[in-house]
Formats: structure tokens, C-alpha cells, sequence
């Protein structure tokens, strides 16, 4: 099981974070917690998401609305390229003939001529 980290800990852990930005992400709906019977707990990604989030708001003067847009496409992206990864192994594991297929689809479809 991996570690979970309580609100006290997470501001503790990310340098930039206080106590009222953690509320506010969590009230945006931009960093969701677990709710166990002792109260709110945090995960690794958790942590590592606030710390973007930080970055961001600082470094380019984001409101909460702007970084729910943000963060929204981040996870849209990591989301896509998990699909593509998918996608690639299963035509990696199609035989040789099926690949060049693909592979010359793909490069129809890069240059326009497929559309």
C-alpha cells in the first residue's frame, strides 16, 4: 500500500503550498483527496500535482480558475498518451504486414493526402 499523507503534511512537504491554497484547490475540485473515516488523506500524485499546481500559480500568475483549465488539459494529455501507448503495443504485436499497413497509413494521413 502506498503512503498517504495528511493535510498538515502535504503543506509540510511542498515548499510553496499553505494551508489555504491546499483548501482552495481541494473546494476547485483541482486536487481530490480520499476520504477515510479519519478525515481527508493524500497520495504521492497528490503531492506531486499540488506542487505543479504551485508552480504555475506563481510562476505565471494563475488564478484557480485558470489552473482547473490548465491542470484539465495536463490530464487530458497524460490520458492520450497512455491511449498511444496502448495503440502501440497492440500494433507491435500485429504481424509484419499489418505494421507496414499502419506505418503507411500514418504517413498519408501526416501529409494530408489522406484527408
Amino acid at each position: 500500500m502506498s503512503k498517504r499523507y495528511s493535510e498538515d503534511e502535504v503543506v509540510a512537504l511542498v515548499a510553496r503550498l499553505t494551508q489555504a491554497q491546499l483548501v482552495s484547490f481541494v473546494e476547485a475540485e483541482i486536487v481530490t483527496p480520499l476520504h477515510t473515516g479519519n478525515g481527508a488523506v493524500y497520495r504521492q500524485v497528490d503531492i506531486v500535482r499540488v506542487e505543479l499546481l504551485c508552480e504555475l500559480s506563481e510562476d505565471f500568475d494563475l488564478d484557480t480558475d485558470a489552473l482547473g483549465v490548465v491542470i484539465s488539459l495536463i490530464d487530458q494529455l497524460h490520458g492520450v498518451g497512455g491511449d498511444l501507448r496502448a495503440v502501440l503495443a497492440a500494433v507491435a504485436a500485429e504481424p509484419v504486414e499489418v505494421r507496414r499497413r499502419v506505418g503507411a497509413a500514418l504517413r498519408l494521413a501526416r501529409s494530408g493526402v489522406a484527408d
